[in-house]
């Protein structure tokens, strides 16, 4: 562990379309090669085809997706008397909406399809109906968690 001061959170900018930090975060997160324009072209693209999809707001949708996505416990290693133990933790509001995005663009890079726009826009999709690989990804973290429920005295 670092013994010099903390780092600084950095303030996300909302997005220029839609206003939504949210879609900043998700910018980031499919960010390749510092190519940012290309980032947004792609994320706008997977709206629009959520639009066409659902006929509903899609800035809603992606929020649903998160929010179904985010989990609220994981957990950790902590290594207590030479042996390590999984200790689960709660997870903080900003940390579970980080997780969720990862997670889904995770999947959404793993699903077959011809572009990232599609895959991502069917990820989107499937996390908002809570099915999907993403949701998959928060069930076994919530299982983890509770199958170490005994080692949560070991919480720091």
């Amino acid at each position: 562990m670092s013994r010099r001061n903390t780092a600084k959170r950095r303030n996300i900018y909302p997005d220029p379309i839609y206003n939504s930090k949210l879609i900043s975060m998700l910018t980031v997160r499919i960010l390749q090669d510092g190519k940012k324009v290309l980032a947004q072209k792609m994320i706008y693209e997977s709206l629009e085809i959520i639009k066409n999809k659902t006929q509903n707001e899609p800035l809603e949708i992606l929020e649903k997706a998160i929010r179904n996505t985010t989990p609220l416990v994981e957990v950790k290693a902590r290594r207590i008397g030479g042996s390590t133990y999984q200790v689960p933790m709660e997870v903080r509001a900003y940390r579970g909406t980080n997780l969720a995005i990862r997670w889904i663009t995770k999947f959404a890079l793993q699903r077959n399809g011809k572009s990232m726009c599609i895959k991502l826009a069917n990820e989107i999709i499937d996390a908002a109906n809570d099915n999907g690989n993403a949701i998959r990804k928060r069930e076994e973290t919530h299982r983890m968690a509770e199958a170490n429920k005994a080692f949560a005295h070991y919480r720091y």
